[in-house]
């Protein structure tokens, strides 16, 4: 099965054929560093992590480029009210990125390009629109004008410019911003007195939001690129603006020629805010979540669709972890194969890949396996699907030694819990409720487990 993608411009699921032949150039919109990133963030790069390495895996060398929009609104306040340089905010909060996408096996792109990086570029790009009549020169800066190419409006969200006029009001006459309509947007914004700046013909200040990464993108790629990516919430305005620019500056169509966007994280049903108090760093979810455990729950669901990030969902999706992580550390163990029927799990992975890279479907397959008689080939099968496709495998030198610490610390509890788990039968036998709970509550301070079944308790270590 050859794979397919599906392309948000298109709105269709097409096998993806590429600008170069065996090769494909991803670029996904990066974070804007002015706070710890969060659960959307881990929701995002964990999509293309995989769309990566799997893109590795069919064969195809991938050049990867991530930006970081390191000059903004919300990071030049952040600045202001710390006291510090702008260029503060956005690098901590860019190496608290990079470290936690390293603590959840996220690969890191080829490239990081940064806006404060790229000025000369951008100015270029604004000065190629404005010469082709794209863009005008207002009393506060450089504006896209929406009208000069209006077929290219709605492209990813079925918008019309009717529409947002009417939802708008049109003309913008009055309201102390130098665009002609409401539909047109910032190229570059004059600088405030005391903002960073930089030198351009219309004056100093700094770029708009969409220019960027049009900017960065062609910079790196020139006129055309295979693949961009980025979180739902970017279709509009942000791809759809970029559409405008690169098209419009290079003449060419279509620049992008798939168009990808993961879906939403949800907690508990509501869509994660700050304003609904539900809103999570990924920092935050560490404290109650393994990272390659949180990576389990987060692949759970095809990328496009939400996610609803629910306490039940996350403890089961730990539970699928730990059982992966338990079959392959005794797979790695053994000196036996396992007659497991691994040849049609591959055909069945590979197939939910090549579908619009489905880890639901992928995942289930990584579960069956992990229900196998464990063997050397099962270790080998969940080190290539579940650990270089999916990401979900620490070094197998870590899990071996865990497990042999996890053995020797279940050995050196093991007669003190049997002989209490035989008094809490014996107390239970007698009616003794409060001596049971008195030596369940001894076991739970040991850090045991019980689960209590039809044949009697079983324990294990928390």
């Amino acid at each position: 099965m050859s794979l397919r993608v599906y392309d948000t411009r298109t709105r269709e699921k097409r096998e993806l054929s590429t600008l170069k032949d065996g090769k494909v150039g991803m670029y996904v919109c990066g974070i804007t560093p002015y706070s710890p990133s969060h659960l959307g963030h881990a929701r995002c790069y964990l999509s293309f992590d995989v769309v990566h390495r799997w893109l590795e895996a069919s064969g195809y060398d991938v050049d990867y480029v991530q930006n970081f929009t390191d000059i903004d609104d919300k990071i030049l306040d952040i600045s202001d009210s710390e006291g510090v340089d702008f260029s503060v905010v956005a690098n901590r909060n860019i190496d608290d990125y990079l470290e936690v996408m390293d603590a959840m096996n996220v690969l890191r792109a080829d490239h990081y390009p940064r806006v404060t990086e790229t000025i000369p570029e951008i100015i270029d790009m604004i000065s190629e629109l404005k010469e082709k009549g794209h863009a005008y020169v207002g009393d506060d800066g450089v504006y896209f004008e929406i009208d000069t190419a209006p077929e290219k409006f709605g492209q990813l969200t079925g918008q019309t410019l009717e529409m947002v006029r009417a939802g708008a009001g049109g003309r913008v006459g009055g309201t102390g911003s130098g665009k002609r309509d409401h539909r047109d947007f910032a190229l570059w914004k004059l600088a405030k007195p005391g903002e960073p700046s930089w030198e351009s013909p219309w004056g100093e200040g700094r770029p708009g939001w969409h220019i960027e990464c049009s900017a960065m993108s062609l910079n790196h790629f020139g006129e055309q690129f295979d693949i961009h990516g980025g979180g739902h919430d970017l279709r509009f305005p942000h791809h759809e603006a970029e559409i405008f620019q690169s098209e419009c500056c290079t003449g060419t169509e279509p620049v992008v020629e798939f168009w990808m966007h993961n879906g939403f994280v949800n907690i508990d049903g509501e869509k994660m805010s700050k304003s609904l108090g539900n809103f999570w760093t990924i920092r935050e979810a560490f404290e109650s979540h393994a990272p390659l455990a949180l990576r389990y729950a987060l692949l759970s669901v095809p990328y496009r669709n939400p996610i609803d990030l629910t306490p039940e969902f996350l403890d089961e999706a730990a539970m699928h972890y730990d059982r992966l992580i338990d079959a392959y550390g005794n797979s790695l163990s053994s000196q036996n194969e396992s007659g497991a029927d691994l040849s049609g799990a591959s055909e069945r992975f590979s197939d939910a890949m090549n579908d619009d890279f489905n880890t639901r479907a992928a995942m289930i397959e990584v579960q069956a396996v992990v229900s196998s008689t464990p063997g050397s080939d099962v270790a080998t099968w969940l080190e290539k699907n579940a650990g270089d496709v999916l990401g979900l495998l620490p070094p197998s030198g870590e899990v071996v030694a865990n497990l042999a610490q996890a053995e020797s610390d279940r050995a050196e509890v093991a007669e003190k819990v049997e002989s209490l788990l035989d008094e809490r039968e014996s107390a239970r036998a007698s009616k003794d409720w409060a001596r049971a709970d008195e030596i369940r509550d001894e076991l739970t301070s040991m850090g045991v487990i019980v689960e209590d079944g039809p044949e009697g308790p079983t324990w294990h270590l928390g």
